[in-house]
């Protein structure tokens, strides 16, 4: 975890605007540190920035800012414009750059003492002043590239904190001692893209949050009459990511549709939010790793799986290597689509997924091996008085015993946080200052758990529940609130858990495949009325078959602007002419981030 200026982070902020400049005035929460950001309007298209070097008291800042309106009386002086909470970051379509801040945030939880934000507000403001836009800023191609920018809904599912690296599983963060401007070419950060002018330029992230797209919920549980924090995080990557129909399977760098990493903190309820131990599991969802892809089509529900040869299975090889270098070995496949099928569709990606591991494998030392589990969920749950969540939390209990978890305690001290500490340091906040605090690994998540179904929606949220509830039982263990490693599946904090897990799951549907999750399991573990819930299941595929067809094309190309697959450019044809092969190949090429192999 990153110390800056001894714990003193920027993150309350007040945009001011001459003629010729914007100011950007940050300030700690303690109010006792102030910097200033200098803007240059008076330029185009490029983006010039420039830091002031000095930290202020509260009364020289605002003595800086009155001499700057008075050096400036002439064509209008100093004005206030907005208060904010953070730069998002900067983006040029035709035209001259733009700002994109956070102008309202929300707090969502707490970890170790770290706030952690989501966004309630941003706005997107023009850089140059009007006087010096060239004409193409109101050009009907620049108005329609803003637009599919603002599409982009900051104020759902994106989550930000100023002291803590939350793009990082607790257990990277302290291991891995890599932070500050690197943390943001990680894969789980969407702003990168937006970030890196500036980021260069500056050769710090004081001034921008680094925004994760996913889920996260909180929430304080009891047992036993000793309260207890939940925390569910999904992290969504920001590399070959998109909507349903857009983006399947795997590319030609192993980054696949709709990877998602998951993890669950559980830790005891303390006076001062600092809990002596926290425990951490991470399990990871993604697209069945093959070249396979789906044509969308406004006629058939069902687009028909079109499979592409991979010699070697390269790509395929590739996601499995990058997964290793995230999480280490043991590598476990939980493979949920259907064996058998009228007209084979799903059970073809099965046969070939299968091979493509035996293949694999061969050429991987027996320590190594990828470990590839199989279950049809869709035949096990039509089969009368088959338990299906018991199935997959034995299976889920048998996983944990390879990979095991991230248990570790907690001991703090009045020393400020040394830079050159080893392992397991990290910095805690309490009340708004930092201490030096040491985090004991007892034990270590080895390896992941990596579930998949055709869409890693439906079905991949209900093994990840079991898996949740799995490690749950062995969280509350490890930390001495429970006698036995185990949660029934008819306990009450079963079900709080698969609330958590249901809500998970309809969010990452929602961004995916344009619905709320199938929950049909889900529904008949809570004993809901069956035709109840039959009904519900037909609305919602109904509802993701009109994203899919209609809507997920141009929600497709707003992920492609906003995360820099695609820059346009003069001269060249807007995103919306491409025919449909351009489009696939967007972000199929790779980014900066990808080249460089950082996960």
């Amino acid at each position: 975890m990153e110390a800056m200026r001894g714990g003193k982070f920027l993150q309350k902020f007040r945009l001011y605007e001459t003629r010729s400049k914007f100011y950007l005035v940050g300030r700690d929460k303690s109010r006792a540190l102030w910097r200033v950001l200098k803007i240059d309007r008076l330029e185009s298209t490029d983006l010039g920035i420039q830091e002031d070097p000095t930290s202020y008291t509260e009364n020289e800042c605002q003595e800086l800012l009155w001499r700057i309106h008075e050096g400036n009386r002439l064509t209008g002086g100093l004005k206030f414009v907005t208060k904010c909470y953070g730069i998002i970051g900067f983006m040029k379509f035709l035209g001259p750059y733009y700002m994109v801040i956070i102008t309202r945030r929300r707090k969502v939880g707490t970890i170790c003492g770290h706030d952690i934000y989501s966004i309630g507000k941003s706005e997107m403001i023009a850089i140059p002043c009007p006087i010096v836009c060239p004409n193409v800023a109101n050009s009907r191609d620049e108005n329609r590239y803003k637009r599919l920018l603002c599409s982009v809904d900051l104020t759902k599912d994106f989550f930000f904190s100023y002291s803590y690296n939350i793009m990082r599983s607790l257990q990277k963060n302290i291991n891995d001692k890599n932070t500050g401007h690197v943390v943001y070419e990680t894969m789980f950060v969407w702003n990168e893209f937006l970030t890196r002018a500036m980021r260069n330029h500056l050769k710090n992230t004081d001034w921008t949050v680094a925004l994760v797209h996913g889920f996260f919920k909180q929430s304080k549980l009891s047992l036993s009459g000793k309260d207890f924090w939940l925390t569910l995080i999904a992290r969504r990557s920001r590399h070959f990511a998109g909507t349903r129909f857009m983006k399947r399977g795997v590319n030609e760098k192993g980054r696949v549709a709709n990877d998602v990493e998951t993890e669950q903190i559980v830790f005891e309820d303390t006076p001062d939010d600092i809990p002596s131990q926290i425990t951490s599991v991470v399990q990871h969802r993604g697209s069945i790793p093959l070249v396979w892809f789906q044509e969308t089509s406004r006629l058939n529900i069902r687009p028909e799986i079109t499979l592409k040869s991979d010699v070697d299975y390269k790509a395929t090889r590739l996601h499995f290597e990058n997964l290793v270098l995230r999480y280490g070995n043991p590598i476990v496949i939980l493979n949920l689509i259907k064996t058998r099928e009228k007209k084979p569709r799903e059970s073809l990606l099965r046969a070939e997924f299968a091979k493509a591991i035996h293949y694999i494998n061969k050429g991987l030392p027996d320590d190594k091996r990828l470990k590839f589990l199989h279950m049809d969920l869709s035949k096990l749950s039509r089969r009368k008085g088959t338990n299906v969540l018991g199935l997959l939390n034995k299976v889920a209990s048998d996983v944990l015993e390879l990979t095991d978890l991230l248990h570790c305690e907690i001991t703090t001290t009045s020393k400020p946080l040394d830079a050159s500490s080893g392992q397991g340091s990290c910095d805690i906040k309490i009340n708004d200052d930092f201490c030096a605090a040491t985090m004991v690994p007892l034990l270590l998540q080895k390896g992941v758990l990596r579930t998949n179904c055709i869409d890693c929606l439906d079905r991949t949220n209900v093994a990840q529940f079991a898996y949740g509830l799995a490690a749950l039982g062995r969280q509350l263990h490890v930390l001495k609130l429970t006698e036995e490693p185990k949660i029934d599946l008819h306990d009450p904090l079963a079900d709080d858990l698969m609330d958590f897990y249901e809500r998970m799951g309809d969010t990452l549907a929602i961004q995916y495949g344009g619905s709320a999750a199938h929950n049909k399991i889900f529904c008949e573990q809570r004993g809901q009325w069956k035709a109840a819930t039959q009904s519900q299941e037909f609305l919602r595929t109904l509802q993701r078959y009109y994203n899919n067809a209609y809507t997920d094309p141009e929600k497709q190309d707003a992920i492609n602007v906003f995360l820099g697959h695609f820059q346009p450019q003069q001269g060249k044809p807007p995103l919306w002419k491409l025919d449909s092969d351009q489009h696939y190949n967007i972000g199929r090429q790779g980014t900066l981030s990808e080249e460089t192999g950082r996960c």
